[in-house]
């Protein structure tokens, strides 16, 4: 069985929080949450590069908001994929940061899982190269290819 990929979700809103944990790992996730953006940044030192999947995080938290929480883990050099999610936003925001945007409230949790699924398959890196066809072979007709 393949590890699970685990989420760290931050969002200072405690029943938010958990309603987005029991959507992730009831999809197999295994999810990590904090209602704290500098104990987020604990966490994810805490780890081994790689071994997170993602940073899933609001934008409005007291103390340090979700852009300067993206800054700060973008400093660390970790490519962690990050995805932000706030009901309020402007777009110097929007554009700031995060891989992907989600407004709260607008988006259902079949999108959420979908936007989820596609950056934890990001961070898996580039799939293998199909060996290509040489292109004197491709232009070539078919019959030529036959008779070779």
């Amino acid at each position: 069985m393949r590890p699970k990929k685990i989420i760290l979700c931050v969002d200072d809103n405690e029943q938010t929080l958990s309603v987005r944990k029991f959507l992730l790992e009831t999809r197999g996730y295994r999810v990590l949450s904090t209602t704290s953006a500098h104990e987020a940044l604990e966490i994810i030192a805490s780890y081994a590069p790689g071994e997170l999947s993602l940073l899933l995080t609001d934008l409005i938290m007291p103390q340090m908001d979700g852009v300067e929480l993206i800054k700060r883990v973008r400093e660390m050099g970790i490519g962690l994929p990050t995805l932000m999610v706030s009901g309020t936003v402007t777009a110097f925001e929007r554009g700031n940061g995060a891989d992907v945007f989600l407004p709260k409230g607008a988006c259902s949790p079949v999108e959420l899982l979908e936007r989820v699924r596609v950056l934890v398959a990001r961070k898996r890196g580039p799939k293998k190269q199909v060996q290509s066809v040489p292109a004197v072979a491709a232009s070539a007709p078919l019959h030529a290819l036959v008779a070779a």
